[in-house]
């Protein structure tokens, strides 16, 4: 059986192999099992990474985004299978960007309208903007009429001007990463008439007293943030400018869904240990049990897995916002079927276990990430210490 030593010591090796600094830590049943912090948030300062640290969580506030979504779906404000028109009316006319064999493409009206549904599993056929796709150049050119018409601009604001992108494929037939997360931190915002950051701090933040996690720097949250490194082609570490860390700042008003995010390790550990254990924590309950499984359910079809399976999601399918493990054996895991979450691009990870009450927040913030050598191996010895 593996002990939390053994976990100790693979961190420890991740540092002297050259990452600069992680932090980790495991809880079961509202009960912290394990903490580890383990190297510098910043190299040149000298400035090791602790229980404060701070991280950007970019894709990690995915999980966050759909989860809210679904505490508004579990009051009736939404159903899965309504079109987006349906709250924003400029997605009426949604077209499709079809490429033809001598690749040349033509624009064509969409057969069904985007639902709500495909916008939380990511099969809405809009991708991220900084892609190579006909949509993603589309995208780009939304984003910057935008910046000189507004200069800054809110998610509503953006998701209304992506509706003339034309979409990638019919909405619904394949998987997709890309843009459907922030049309849902739009719909949070148009149905509670809260900023997504404010919605997110009265009904999951504040409740759970996660003091460190949000949008926007406040305090000494910008002094605790880890120095985000590249690994140039000498293998040296660079520091560079955080991804979009102008948002943060006090003046932005851009709150995505897909990122935007920052917490600790501490703090994230609260909100997994919640959806582990049945949307309750410290006696709180913030979402329900079977909301909970209903976004922890596969609800990609054969086709859209095979868009979505990679090495590094062997064995998983995708639910509402998140991923969600359909087979240990295909998967090589020593998880629980069911076990949920998500990743960020620089290096964070959560993994959820309903069946274990039990949760796994592991975070660096590397380029490349690495997120298949560093997260399966935390995955297989946190899970390796379960009575």
């Amino acid at each position: 059986m593996a002990s939390f030593e053994n976990l100790s010591a693979m961190l420890k090796q991740f540092v002297e192999n050259g990452l600069p600094g992680c932090g980790c830590a495991v809880a079961k049943d509202g009960k912290i099992l394990y903490e580890g912090y383990f190297g510098y948030a910043d190299l040149e300062e000298k400035r090791p990474v602790t229980e404060d640290t701070v991280y950007r969580l970019y894709s990690l506030t995915k999980v966050v985004i759909c989860t809210a979504a679904m505490m508004l779906f579990e009051r009736g404000k939404f159903l899965l299978n309504e079109p987006i028109y349906e709250y924003f009316p400029e997605y009426r006319d949604t077209c499709v960007a079809v490429t033809e064999p001598n690749g040349n493409i033509h624009i064509e009206r969409a057969k069904n309208p985007i639902l709500i549904k495909h916008a939380l599993c990511m099969s809405a056929g809009l991708p991220y903007h900084f892609g190579e796709s006909f949509s993603a150049r589309q995208m780009r050119k939304v984003k910057d009429e935008l910046t000189q018409k507004y200069g800054k601009y809110d998610i509503v604001t953006e998701v209304k001007a992506m509706a003339s992108v034309p979409v990638q494929f019919e909405p619904g037939t394949h998987w997709l990463y890309g843009y459907g997360h922030d049309i849902i931190a739009a719909l949070i915002q148009v149905i509670s008439g809260k900023t997504v950051g404010q919605f997110l701090q009265d009904e999951i933040f504040g409740p759970l007293d996660m003091k460190d996690t949000g949008y926007r720097f406040r305090g000494d949250i910008e002094s605790r943030m880890i120095s985000f490194y590249r690994k140039n082609d000498k293998g040296e570490m660079e520091k560079i400018p955080g991804f979009e860390d102008r948002l943060h700042q006090p003046d932005a008003v851009y709150e995505a869904g897909g990122f935007g995010l920052y917490s600790t390790v501490k703090d994230y550990l609260k909100f997994s240990q919640m959806l582990a254990n049945n949307g309750i924590y410290n006696g709180k309950r913030i979402i329900g049990r079977k909301t909970i499984d209903l976004m922890r359910t596969n609800h990609l079809n054969e086709v859209q897995l095979k868009d979505f399976r990679n090495s590094y999601l062997a064995g998983y399918g995708y639910g509402l916002g998140v991923r969600t493990l359909m087979s240990t054996s295909d998967g090589h895991s020593n998880g629980s079927i069911g076990e949920f979450g998500w990743t960020g691009v620089a290096g964070t990870y959560v993994s959820i276990d309903p069946q274990e009450g039990f949760s796994i927040v592991y975070m660096h913030q590397m380029d490349p990430n690495m997120e298949e050598y560093h997260h399966l191996r935390v995955r297989a010895v946190a899970n390796g210490c379960l009575d």
